[in-house]
C-alpha cells in the first residue's frame, strides 16, 4: 500500500505515517466532519498570498463517497473537480508493487471510460477518459492510466490547515504514477510523484473563459511545483482554441523557472488549461499539468493532441 492509503478493513493503515507529512496525500477528516469540496471549488485568482510550505510534492487526491462525502486518503493521482454523485464510491489507490497500476474498477460507475454506453476514443490506439458528472471526455495515449470518475486531484497552499483547493480536476488520467520517488522527510517511506496528469472540472463562480485559462494553469504550476514562490510562475497570453469536435474556448499555458532543487523530485513544471462554456451554458475546463525541463517531459505537441480530443457526450442512464 502507498502511504495514506485506505487499509483493507476500511480505516487508515496503522503501519503508515501521518499523510500530512507526506507529499501527495490527503488526511481523512475526523469522524462526523465534512471535508472541503474541491470538485466545486471556484477559480482562484493567481494573485493570492503565497504559501509557506517546503517545495515538495503537493498534489492531493480524494475520493467522493455516497451521501457522506468523506475524504479517503489515497495515492498521488486521483480525480478532480466537478462533483460526485450518489453513485460515487471510495476505492483504494494503486499499490506500490504495481508500477503501472491504476485505481481498481469494480463497477460501471467506477469505469474510467464511463461504464457501459460511455464514449469511444476518437484516436486509434488511445484510451478515452470520461467525466460523466460533467458530460466531458477526452483521449490519452495508451501509456496513460485513467482513474475512476470518483477520484479528485487538487492542490492547496502548503500552510493551509483546511487545504482549501486552489484548483482541482475530476476523473483524470495520469502518466507514470511512480515517475519519481524519494524519502524527502526521511521517515522510511518513499513518496511518489507522477510525471503528468490531465482532467476536467466545472468552474462555478468564474467570470470568463479567459480568467479560467489564465488562473487555473498558473495555480496548477504554483500549487504543484513552486510553492511558496509565485514569482517563479509565468503565464503566456491567453489565445483562442477549437477542439476537433468544434468546441471553442480560451487556452493558456503557465510554466515555472528556477525551482530550487531541494530534493530529488523538485523540478520545474508546466500546465495548460482550456476553458469553455458547455452546451448547458456552464463554465467548464480541461487541464494538463506535468514536470518540465526533464528528459521525459510530455511534449507540448502531445498536450495539444490530447486537448484536441476534448468533447461533450451524453452519459448513459444505465
Amino acid at each position: 500500500m502507498w502511504p495514506g492509503e485506505q487499509s483493507p478493513t476500511g480505516g487508515p493503515d496503522p503501519r503508515q505515517p501521518n499523510p500530512y507529512q507526506q507529499p501527495g496525500y490527503h488526511q481523512p477528516p475526523p469522524a462526523g466532519q465534512q471535508p472541503p469540496a474541491p470538485w466545486n471549488a471556484p477559480t482562484v485568482t493567481s494573485g493570492g498570498p503565497p504559501g509557506g510550505g517546503p517545495g515538495n510534492g503537493r498534489t492531493k487526491v480524494v475520493a467522493v463517497v455516497a451521501a457522506a462525502v468523506v475524504v479517503v486518503a489515497a495515492a498521488v493521482t486521483g480525480a478532480v473537480l466537478l462533483g460526485g454523485g450518489e453513485d460515487d464510491e471510495a476505492r483504494p489507490g494503486p499499490t506500490a508493487s504495481s508500477p503501472a497500476a491504476s485505481s481498481p474498477s469494480a463497477s460501471a460507475a467506477d469505469d474510467p471510460r464511463g461504464g457501459d454506453g460511455g464514449p469511444e476514443p476518437t484516436v486509434e490506439g488511445w484510451t478515452v477518459v470520461a467525466n460523466p458528472d460533467q458530460g466531458l471526455a477526452f483521449d490519452v495515449p495508451a501509456s496513460w492510466a485513467p482513474q475512476s470518475p470518483s477520484w479528485v486531484t487538487y492542490v492547496a497552499e502548503d500552510d493551509d490547515p483546511e487545504e482549501k483547493p486552489l484548483v482541482a480536476m475530476k476523473a483524470p488520467a495520469v502518466l507514470k504514477e511512480k515517475w519519481c520517488g524519494a524519502d524527502g522527510d526521511r521517515d522510511g517511506y518513499v513518496d511518489y510523484t507522477p510525471l503528468a496528469g490531465a482532467g476536467t472540472r466545472g468552474n462555478g463562480g468564474a467570470r470568463s473563459t479567459e480568467e479560467i485559462a489564465r488562473d487555473d494553469s498558473a495555480n496548477w504550476v504554483y500549487g504543484a511545483f513552486t510553492q511558496p514562490d509565485r514569482d517563479k510562475v509565468a503565464t503566456e497570453p491567453v489565445t483562442r482554441f477549437t477542439t476537433d469536435s468544434g468546441i471553442r474556448g480560451s487556452l493558456a499555458t503557465s510554466r515555472s523557472s528556477g525551482v530550487a532543487k531541494k530534493g530529488k523530485c523538485d523540478v520545474n513544471g508546466k500546465a495548460t488549461t482550456f476553458a469553455f462554456k458547455s452546451s448547458d451554458g456552464d463554465f467548464v475546463s480541461w487541464s494538463f499539468y506535468g514536470a518540465a525541463d526533464v528528459a521525459d517531459e510530455v511534449p507540448d505537441a502531445t498536450v495539444r493532441e490530447i486537448l484536441a480530443t476534448v468533447r461533450e457526450y451524453t452519459p448513459s442512464d444505465s
